[in-house]
């Protein structure tokens, strides 16, 4: 066999194995990586190469060597996670960088981080006047988690006292023009629902590239075609014009009604789709 096909071969079967070793190593991204992490995605790397061309040294022996590589790690992980000691020594821990206000000099030295590299941090953080932190900690992986005092923090409902709706992840319906049946399950409706809706705005399924339900019931559709204009889908206000309206009704009901009985019954229906629009009111018009 040539020496060509000889190496193919090898890389192929070195690719499985390390694809193998990052799957049972987990996920994360480059920034989350120890140095520790760092330096063995290195090493296996290196070792990959040598042994996908490499022809002199058998091919088990480069296997042997990933597998000490990658199980020695893989235990070390494992106990880790059942010892705060040991996590603390292999992943380290986050160094405060200000506290109440003030830049910790001494913590800076020790991380040997600068003035201006603080300030670069910061920055991205979107902080761009040191007064505004409260705290900040430089984390394991070197990123700056930074928590802003309690005036610069950005107003929320709660602050003012607002009620909104719960707020859940958007289920994908559609992708590539093809309903997605579990997304769709997921959020409780079904494909006529789905179909009705598409009806309602004027597209085709065929031309839908990607279909969203978002925690409202609400469809967000973009399609193939970017020159088609799609009119935007909003009943919530439809919702509270409909409930307004049934509680006009009601009251017209009752006053135009001489029968006693009749004339409480519209008042306490009344009463009732009043309650109903000041609980729903604020997340409808959110």
């Amino acid at each position: 066999m040539h020496d060509w096909a000889h190496i193919a071969i090898r890389s192929a079967g070195a690719i499985t194995i390390l694809f193998l070793i990052t799957r049972i190593l987990g996920k994360k991204q480059i920034s989350q990586l120890t140095y520790f992490e760092y330096i063995l995605g290195i090493a296996l790397g290196e070792l990959i190469g040598f042994m996908s061309i490499d022809l002199e040294s058998p091919f088990m022996y480069g296997v042997m060597g990933l597998l000490v590589w990658f199980s020695i790690p893989y235990i070390l992980e494992i106990l880790a996670l059942k010892s705060n000691l040991l996590r603390k020594w292999f992943d380290g821990t986050g160094t405060v960088m200000i506290k109440d206000g003030k830049i910790m000099e001494d913590n800076l030295k020790k991380e040997r981080y600068t003035a201006d590299e603080l300030l670069e941090q910061l920055r991205i953080k979107g902080v761009f006047n040191v007064a505004d932190a409260e705290f900040a900690v430089l984390e394991p992986s070197g990123d700056l988690s930074v928590l802003l005092k309690q005036e610069q923090q950005p107003l929320t409902p709660q602050h003012l006292g607002i009620r909104v709706a719960p707020q859940r992840e958007s289920q994908t319906v559609i992708i590539d023009g093809k309903i997605r049946d579990e997304p769709l399950a997921t959020a409780g409706l079904s494909r006529e629902w789905l179909q009705t809706e598409l009806e309602k705005i004027g597209v085709t399924l065929e031309n839908v590239f990607v279909g969203q339900v978002d925690s409202y019931g609400q469809l967000y559709v973009d399609l193939y075609d970017d020159m088609l204009k799609v009119p935007p889908m909003n009943q919530k206000p439809l919702l509270l014009a409909t409930l307004k309206k049934c509680e006009a009704d009601l009251a017209l009901f009752g006053l135009s009604t001489t029968n006693e009985e009749a004339k409480r019954m519209y008042e306490q229906g009344m009463e009732k789709i009043k309650d109903i629009i000041g609980q729903v009111e604020p997340l409808l018009k959110r």
